[in-house]
């Protein structure tokens, strides 16, 4: 039997009017309706992160069309357009928050656009929307020293977890960059998965530490969207982003070899 490949769609702001910051990254809220329409009409049952890495640990049962719909950095767009739409399909969700950036007693200031505060993360938790960590202040978290890195996944571990109630258990890498060393200090912290972004269908043999999702744009077209989440020609749509990201890859790990050297100096 060929393995389950699961769509785990990515999405970052949902706005009318996104600043120049999330533009590209941001959806309109009409698309947004009319996707999860389309994820309704074509039978696909959302589940989360915690869901779906559990499914393939146990060997649980999926719905026939799992599907992930999941939300970084924590825009406020989250709760106010999207919240309601996922309340009218009965879709669950993950939410994956930079906790310097929620507004709030640990916010920063340097939040890239309009944000959620605490009574709203909340509010989604209790609509049945899972909580994440997504870092503490949304850094390439595989430039960081060990001791930064660790308190940047741990930080925002804690936060969630006093600000809720309860322990988040599901991660998502900021800009879905990871190394070795960066999972296994997820996993230290106590994450039990993680998404990166790869842009491509996630499969259990991916593990649960290096999850791939597909971005979703402001110029992603809704016959763009269904072939994402059908599986379809995504290699091709997405061939461009694969490139620039292997090709930044090489430009960071080129500043660690710097940044090493450096520091023996």
């Amino acid at each position: 039997m060929s393995e389950t490949a699961v769509p785990i769609l990515m999405y970052h702001a949902v706005a009318s009017a996104p600043n120049d910051a999330t533009r590209v990254l941001s959806v309109a809220p009409e698309a947004f309706a009319e996707q999860m329409a389309l994820l309704g009409d074509r039978g696909f049952t959302p589940v989360t992160t915690a869901e779906l890495a559990e499914h393939w640990r146990s060997g649980g049962p999926l719905p026939e069309r799992p599907v992930l719909i999941t939300f970084d950095d924590g825009y406020e767009g989250v709760h106010r357009h999207c919240l309601p739409v996922l309340t009218e399909h009965g879709f669950r969700a993950s939410l994956f928050v930079s906790t310097a950036w929620i507004k709030g007693a640990h916010d920063n200031g340097a939040a890239p656009d309009a944000m959620l505060d605490w009574e709203q993360v909340r509010r989604l938790a209790d609509a049945g929307v899972e909580i994440g960590g997504h870092s503490h202040a949304h850094p390439q978290l595989d430039q960081l020293t060990d001791d930064e890195l660790w308190s940047e996944v741990l930080r925002c571990k804690e936060i969630i977890a006093d600000e809720l109630g309860s322990r988040p258990v599901s991660f998502a890498y900021p800009y879905g960059y990871s190394s070795r060393r960066v999972r296994r200090t997820v996993r230290a912290a106590g994450f039990a998965q993680s998404l990166a972004v790869g842009n491509g269908l996630a499969r259990r043999r991916q593990g649960p530490y290096a999850l791939e999702r597909v971005t979703v744009r402001r110029t992603t077209s809704i016959e763009e969207f269904e072939r994402l989440v059908e599986g379809r020609a995504i290699a091709r749509n997405f061939a461009r982003d694969r490139a620039l990201t292997k090709g930044y890859a090489m430009v960071r790990r080129a500043r660690q070899v710097r940044k090493a050297l450096r520091s023996r100096v």
